[in-house]
Order: structure tokens, then sequence, then C-alpha cells
């Protein structure tokens, strides 16, 4: 078989993470006749169905051997995988996406520069990698002449790893609260909303997007996913050609998750990209329920070669995320009847932590 044949059913994909979103794509792969080994540091919802699994820190490369020995392909389930981990595998098996998509994604500085780089807008920014370099970005923030907001180059996420920054003046505390860790300093946008564009590259390069759902946060979690979005068509099609221009200069192969501030139709820059995903993505789990073929099992298809299913969806939706405690109240949510739930099965919920969801469906309006 050549690299780039299709992967035929009974073969094995390997994935790097065991949480929920690993658990669903161990069922999308089920449902096409593969079977899935998950390799985590930790155990997670996914190791409950899947056909074996592996536990052992990412950097034990005996273990991902014995991991590569086992799988024809893999893939990863969340963007803070070691870069070290993947270009072991990737000399091992075929890796999609590939080790590149994670070098980016993983560190903000080299990600907004990567995109800002492509020609693509994004919010204006100032890297700090130490305190020397608090005093120019103080003065590119006074240039602003608006707030800004303060992340994290590496491991934020879920709003975790940031500080509100009002002005030049508080710059300095803002990076001390964050530990004083190599950050990026953005200009705060007045948008009106956001979306996200939930595109799957191909391994021949052919590339789709789901329609954007437009997202709404609570803490800096996602709370809900609302598809169609109310962003014009011709808006979105531009969306969908930002997300594939960056997906194509990756070489991505697999959901690429591309978040996106909306200014309104009438802005000169009408689209600002926020941040990459480079895996299935939250805001994509209606896809479960409003398309004939999931953002899950669209992965499956790209990463083994086979060709990518319709992103069309046949319903509108809502989608829910249940956050803590909010999966306690299981019994009123599956009795009703326009909801479809799904729970990842974890063992302990506590705030912030995601435990499931739930689409509403209604007749396609647009």
């Amino acid at each position: 078989m050549t690299a780039a044949a299709p992967l035929a059913p009974h073969s094995v994909i390997g994935i790097l993470g065991g949480g929920q979103l690993a658990k669903m794509l161990v069922q999308a792969a089920a449902e096409l006749g593969f079977r899935s080994a998950v390799y985590s540091d930790d155990w997670g919802p996914a190791l409950d169905i899947a056909a074996s699994h592996l536990i052992g820190p990412y950097d034990n490369l005996a273990r991902l051997d014995e991991f590569a020995r086992a799988v024809d392909v893999v893939t990863y389930e969340f963007e803070n995988v070691p870069v070290i981990a993947a270009e072991h595998l990737a000399r091992r098996v075929p890796v999609r996406p590939g080790p590149q998509a994670l070098r980016v994604a993983q560190d903000r500085s080299t990600e907004k520069a990567f995109i800002s780089d492509l020609g693509i807008p994004v919010a204006p920014f100032a890297a700090i990698r130490d305190a020397g370099d608090l005093a120019a970005a103080s003065k590119t923030m006074a240039d602003w002449k608006v707030p800004g907001i303060l992340k994290t180059s590496r491991l934020g996420y879920d709003g975790k790893g940031q500080a509100g920054v009002a002005g030049p003046d508080d710059l300095a505390a803002a990076f001390a609260s964050l530990g004083s860790v190599p950050a990026v300093l953005e200009r705060r946008i007045d948008f009106a909303f956001e979306i996200s564009v939930l595109a799957v590259r191909a391994l021949d390069g052919s590339l789709a997007c789901y329609d954007a759902p437009r997202n709404t946060h609570e803490g800096g979690i996602l709370r809900r996913s609302l598809v169609p979005s109310g962003v014009p068509a011709v808006i979105e099609a531009q969306a969908c050609n930002v997300a594939g221009h960056i997906a194509t200069a990756l070489d991505y192969v697999g959901v690429l998750g591309v978040e996106m501030f909306y200014l309104g139709e009438q802005s000169a820059t009408p689209l600002l990209v926020n941040e990459i995903a480079p895996r299935v993505h939250n805001s994509g789990h209606w896809t479960m329920d409003a398309c004939a073929v999931s953002q899950f099992e669209n992965h499956i298809r790209a990463i083994t070669g086979w060709p990518l299913g319709s992103t069309a969806r046949h319903s509108d939706a809502e989608m829910r995320n249940l956050i803590g405690h909010d999966a306690d109240d299981w019994p009123a949510l599956a009795a009703d009847r326009d909801l479809c739930l799904h729970l990842y099965g974890k063992r302990e919920a506590r705030p912030g932590r995601k435990m499931g969801h739930v689409t509403r469906l209604a007749p396609r309006s647009a």
C-alpha cells in the first residue's frame, strides 16, 4: 500500500489524548469500520470505548514506539501534544495533521505571526518574551488608545492564562499576575460576535467547510454555538476561504477550527482571525445531529485518505455545553424530546469542566 492509498476498514486509528474529543473520534471511526487505539498520560473517557489503549508520558519514546507499531495512522485530540512526540511518531507512522500544525498553534506569538504573514487580518498584537519587552509593548498599547488583553503564549485555554489590561500602566502588573511567562498583548476588539469555521482538508488537498456557528462564551468557556450564525453568505464564504488558506499553508489534513471575530458587514475588515485549533472543535459538536456527516467522521475520513463526506446541514441547530454540574440534570434533559443529549462519561463534575452537550434542532430556515 502506498502512503497516499486510503486505509481499509479494520485499520487502526491511533489517537493522542483520551478526552471527550477522542471519545467522539473513536465513535466516528467505529461507524466506518475502523478500530481505535488511544495513547494518553491519564485516564479519560475515550479509554472506556477504544479497542485498546496505552497510558504513559508523552515524552516516553519507547512507549510511543509501542503505540506506533499498533496503529496505521495517528491523529490527536488536543493541541498541546508535545511536538517532540508527534515528530517521533511521524518517523514511524503517518501523523495527520502533521507536527507543523502543533508548532504553530501551541504558541500564540508564533500563531499570530504565521497568520499575519499569510496576509490574513488578526487583532493588533505585541509579543512579550520577558520583562525586557514590557516597555515596547506599553508604547504599542499607548498608540492603540484602547484596553488590551494579555494572554500567555502557551497552554492557555477556556479563559485560562489571560488578564485584562486597562492601559499601559497596568501591563507590568498583568504580566506578573500570569507568572511573567512569555505572553501576547492583544488590542481589545469591539466585535459584533464570534464565529468559528470548521474546515476539513483531505489528503489530496480538497477542502470543505461546515456552516460557521455563532459562539457565545461565559467565563471564557464556550457556552453556546448557533447555526445559522446570521453572518451574510458572502462573508461566510470569505471566512471559509481564510480557513482554507491557513489549512493549505500548514499542509493540513483533518478538521481545523478557526475562531474569528465578526466586526459587522459594514466594517472595512469584517473578519479578524482570533486563533486556530488543529483538531475537531467544541463549536462543531452540533454537526453530530444536524449534518449527515459530522466533523468527527470527516476528520476520520480525511486522515485515512477517504473522500470527504458532505458538510451540508439538514437542520438549524443550537448546541449548548453542559458545564460542571449542568449534567446533573440529565433526567430532565433526557426527557426533553427536542434535545439530543451527549454525556461524556467523565467520573467527576467540577466547575468549568465540560461534562457533555445538548443540541436542539429545528427545521432549516436558511
